[in-house]
């Protein structure tokens, strides 16, 4: 069985019959093995974890899956080396069967900062473009969303909501490995659209706008963060090489210009509702990513500034409507 044969039928009940056979197609198991490279031991990894039944699920105050006592006979020590043939873990963090997946962003840090601004969750189908492992997407279940779609390119990511999803068995949540660039345009169907971390990876910004506007139903709300800079409405910052050690980010503009592209896309009811200065208390290795993170992307001499004497990372969330 396909794991995404339940979400087939979901996507033609919301009136999207032609994306659903599209997906049904891009997303057949043959494809993916296709596609990457390592999908073969990724799913042998996957189907190696062991059978258990979590005794308690919480999605609420964080993502929790089980207990310790839930582990039985199985030795926590292996457990723990199976979930890392799924490293490195960026988005959580989680608590799985009592084991601590101390990962490299403290996602929840993000979603304390944003859940007062936002719409109620509760009963809408959200989009969560760019959506990692799916963290967030679970938290929306856990505030009462009816359905959740994520979009999310990078397979490990995908493999680790795999993972998560083995053991909460949620039929209304969903991660695919596609990009927004591959999602149809003008569905108009979902209630709430989260784009996080993604805007200043694209070469065009404002397209991005119209993508996830088109996304979409009339009266829907945008959830949208990104970086930025201090400045004017006619401050834009585009770096001319790395940022943050980062070869692909194009566009940091300031409130003002972010608010203006939104208002010349057609939104309505525009509000910046939190800034933040990446800590690196946030954001930082771990067991669980053991690759480079903010600490080395910083002036070692000079925190508010990158390595490459840029503007250190500073995050803005913004919500809007469409009309």
């Amino acid at each position: 069985m396909n794991c995404y044969d339940s979400l087939y039928p979901q996507l033609a009940a919301m009136g999207l019959e032609r994306w659903s056979e599209q997906l049904q197609t891009t997303l057949a198991e043959g494809v993916l093995f296709e596609r990457y490279g390592k999908m073969a031991g990724w799913l042998s990894a996957l189907q190696a974890l062991p059978e258990l039944r979590p005794s308690r699920i919480s999605l609420q105050d964080n993502v929790t899956i089980g207990t310790g006592d839930d582990l039985g006979q199985i030795n926590r020590e292996e457990l723990i080396v199976r979930l890392m043939a799924f490293h490195p873990w960026r988005k959580g963090p989680y608590d799985f069967f009592g084991i601590e997946i101390d990962t490299e962003w403290r996602s929840d840090w993000k979603w304390e900062r944003l859940l007062p601004h936002i719409q109620p969750l509760a009963g809408r189908r959200v989009l969560d473009v760019g959506c990692g492992n799916g963290y967030h997407g679970w938290r929306m279940r856990g505030a009462g969303a009816d359905f959740v779609l994520g979009i999310e390119p990078f397979p490990v990511s995908v493999m680790q909501f795999q993972v998560m999803q083995r053991y909460l068995c949620d039929p209304q949540h969903h991660v695919i490995p596609i990009g927004i660039e591959d999602v149809p345009p003008n569905l108009a169907c979902f209630d709430s659209v989260f784009s996080m971390g993604v805007m200043y990876h694209r070469r065009s910004p404002l397209d991005h706008l119209f993508e996830l506007k088109g996304c979409l139903r009339p009266g829907g709300e945008l959830i949208l963060e990104t970086l930025i800079v201090e400045g004017d409405q006619e401050t834009i910052f585009m770096p001319q090489g790395r940022y943050a050690k980062m070869r692909n980010v194009w566009f940091l503009p300031s409130i003002a210009a972010m608010t203006l592209w939104l208002k010349r896309c057609g939104f309505m009811e525009i509000a910046c509702v939190d800034t933040n200065r990446t800590s690196c208390e946030e954001q930082r290795p771990t067991q669980w990513m053991q690759y480079e993170s903010l600490v080395d992307f910083l002036d070692p001499d000079d925190g508010s500034k990158t390595i490459e004497g840029h503007p250190a990372p500073l995050r803005a969330i913004f919500t809007a409507t469409k009309p």
